[in-house]
């Protein structure tokens, strides 16, 4: 969430940022509600003010010994009866007044770094940089991964379809091995990284969505059980970030950084040609997801860490992979910053998105009320959250599967996933 004292304060300023973003985004409206607010309460204050006064001259002349029925007493009473009831009529609409600011508040997306690169959309992004040109294999005719886990018997779209519906798949065989290795592959080495791991629950509260930025103004992109306040989360950053939720922490507990397995659920609507096929673009997916609450003055060093950390993966792996750093028309709501790490796929001849690690400075603190307070300073102040993708498990498998695919069908499986699978060779 935005402060709203920065844009009362800034609002030329804290507009051209989101023009960068869209310019559908207006300020008008807030500004206008927060002054009739402002306004309210000043009046109410005066009138609490005045009420206070009266009680306590009441309550002096009172113990004077002045006649309860005299008409100084009964006019004074009468005076503080009128701003009580003035009062009873403001506090209603000022609620609502700040409530309605708050509804708006929630719709405006994070502020751009200044560093982020302005654009309009992905053609935008700027690249980095690549690595591992030297692993892209060679040769043409490339097989897509979910031909080639279909020959493997690896992959069943049709009959996870049965079960359930268009977009997702099961994994057999050495398919859900290979799933399963990856997961704890990424988890050993996130944990020696310094991340502590954790588990959290698969179905989350309205607050934490909101906390995080996907409500309200994401809500068709999640799934919902009906009887309850309960959504399937769409990636583990929402549940571990809102684990601190209207918290204080002692500033010696940060930074706080972690690492989760999860299985996520997302909407997805829309066509996407190609990518309706295969592990790319599912209603359920796994990921390992890298989640940081940190300092202020260490949040951009934790950032690039955390980049860091989620290349070493496809590193170990021997993936080709690239870096973009994300426009301000294509980052996403809560993120100030990001970074989008895309590894080859030799079948499309290009890199596809299989991690995105984003700063979202204080935005999200703001609206899951995660604060710190530092010995010998007066008052809190709110931490920064950061989240990536430790990566995404699916597109993973899907990199591995082109980019190990061999000519004679068999997919060789990659060095460091060998001590896990038990074997050298799928197929």
């Amino acid at each position: 969430m935005l402060d709203i004292k920065k844009i009362r304060e800034n609002s030329e300023l804290v507009l051209k940022s989101l023009h960068q973003r869209s310019t559908e985004y207006t300020l008008e409206p807030i500004i206008d509600l927060d002054r009739q607010q402002r306004e309210i309460q000043l009046v109410r204050t005066e009138l609490q003010a005045k009420s206070n006064e009266i009680g306590k001259l009441v309550g002096q002349k009172m113990r004077s010994g002045a006649n309860p029925q005299s008409e100084e007493i009964i006019s004074l009473k009468q005076e503080g009866n009128d701003a009580k009831a003035k009062l009873a009529q403001l506090e209603p609409r000022e609620k609502e007044l700040k409530a309605k600011v708050e509804s708006l508040l929630l719709e405006l997306p994070n502020l751009p770094s200044k560093t982020t690169p302005v654009g309009k959309s992905e053609s935008d992004n700027v690249e980095v940089r690549r690595w591992g040109d030297e692993y892209i294999p060679e040769g043409s005719n490339f097989l897509s991964h979910d031909q080639i886990g279909e020959k493997l018997g690896i992959i069943d779209s049709e009959r996870a379809v049965k079960v359930s519906q268009s977009r997702f798949v099961a994994l057999v065989g050495a398919g859900a091995a290979l799933e399963r290795a990856l997961i704890n592959f990424m988890l050993d080495r996130q944990i020696e990284a310094g991340y502590v791991e954790v588990m959290p629950p698969v179905l989350i509260n309205s607050d934490s969505l909101q906390g995080t930025g996907q409500l309200p103004k994401f809500s068709e992109e999640s799934f919902k059980c009906d009887k309850d306040d309960l959504w399937l989360t769409p990636t583990a950053g929402v549940p571990v970030t809102n684990f601190y939720r209207q918290e204080i922490l002692r500033a010696e507990e940060v930074p706080i950084r972690h690492c989760a397995y999860y299985p996520c659920f997302r909407r997805e609507a829309g066509s996407y040609g190609k990518d309706m096929r295969g592990l790319i673009r599912l209603h359920q997916f796994n990921k390992v997801e890298l989640v940081k609450i940190v300092h202020p003055d260490t949040s951009e060093d934790e950032h690039q860490k955390m980049v860091k950390d989620a290349e070493a993966i496809l590193q170990a792996l021997k993936l080709p992979y690239r870096v973009l750093e994300l426009c301000t028309g294509d980052i996403g709501f809560s993120a100030a910053k990001c970074y989008d790490l895309e590894v080859w796929l030799p079948e499309a001849n290009t890199y596809r998105e299989i991690s995105s690690c984003s700063n979202c400075l204080d935005f999200q603190a703001r609206r899951a009320n995660i604060r710190f307070k530092e010995k010998g300073k007066k008052g809190t102040q709110f931490v920064q959250t950061l989240n990536g993708s430790g990566l995404a498990v699916g597109r993973t498998m899907a990199a591995i599967l082109e980019n190990y695919q061999q000519p004679d069908g068999k997919v060789k499986v990659p060095d460091v996933l060998q001590p896990y699978l038990k074997q050298d060779v799928l197929g």
